[in-house]
């Protein structure tokens, strides 16, 4: 299939690397050639990893990086069977980018997909003229490593979209979940008590960071919630926070947490900024 990703920072380079590992052609779109120039950097480093673990053939390498490119102009992705956007998670942003590339789209076949984590489907597809060619695809990050891919049926997507979206991300060797068209869908709607309950404990002195993420972890999950969040991005993990709780009449189990908007305007967004709840270094 021919993808295009919207966006080319982390959620969409991993997008990038599991389709392209799958056989797949990408083109990225980003209006920054410097964050083009970033972004194909970065796959091109995450492959050559893969390598490194055996998880590529050395002589597959080349071909697969080829399969990747990016482009600036919008009207270059128009012969592109799937689009998938991954942008910031701003519902107007958002919707004002699908109509633009429904115009453009030469196939009748053609899929528009959003990667929103809590933005409800059927609202992003409101205003295009075919709506029933819209889903959700929500990839979790890191999209190239997560296994679990949410397909959210809006109320006008019919089943071809649902069964090509399907197949597709079968072929990327990673498990689809049809979830509602609800507010956070499944696994966002239940995280948002993972971190919101954590935030609580650390911001009435019940234990420090490193303490309840050590206990987590000590139960079984993989990552503690501050570790997570600093994955993810402050700024991004509280924006879904509010969108959720927005999205529910404010209900008070949703309430975002202060402390992580104050992290959030301080700039302490986590790996991507350097430090966030920890401190990372360059290496």
């Amino acid at each position: 299939m021919n993808i295009a990703i919207i966006g080319s920072g982390t959620m969409g380079c991993g997008i990038a690397i599991s389709s392209i590992l799958a056989s797949h052609t990408v083109l990225m779109y980003d209006v920054s050639e410097e964050k083009r120039i970033q972004a194909l950097e970065y796959v091109s480093k995450e492959l050559l990893k893969s390598v490194e673990r055996g998880k590529l053939a050395p002589d597959l390498y080349e071909s697969t990086v080829a399969r990747c490119s990016a482009v600036g102009k919008l009207e270059e992705i128009t012969d592109s069977d799937l689009v998938i956007e991954a942008i910031i998670e701003d519902f107007e942003i958002k919707k004002s980018i699908f109509s633009k590339i429904e115009s453009i789209l030469s196939k009748d076949t053609a899929i528009i997909a959003s990667n929103t984590s809590s933005f409800s489907i059927s609202s992003l597809a409101k205003d295009l003229k075919n709506p029933e060619r819209f889903i959700g695809l929500h990839f979790f990050n890191p999209a190239h490593i997560m296994k679990l891919v949410e397909i959210i049926k809006g109320t006008f997507t019919n089943q071809v979209s649902i069964d090509v979206t399907t197949d597709y991300v079968r072929s990327l060797g990673k498990t689809p979940a049809l979830a509602a068209d609800v507010p956070g869908f499944i696994v966002n709607r239940v995280a948002r008590n993972y971190y919101n309950e954590s935030l609580r404990l650390l911001t009435e002195g019940v234990g420090s960071i490193e303490q309840i993420d050590r206990i987590l972890k000590g139960i079984g999950f993989k990552m503690g919630p501050f570790e997570l969040m600093d994955l993810i991005g402050n700024d991004v993990n509280v924006q879904v926070s509010k969108s959720v709780w927005e999205q529910y009449f404010y209900e008070p189990r949703f309430t975002p947490s202060t402390l992580q908007q104050m992290y959030a305007d301080a700039g302490l967004l986590g790996r991507k900024s350097g430090q966030g709840f920890y401190k990372y270094s360059k290496k």
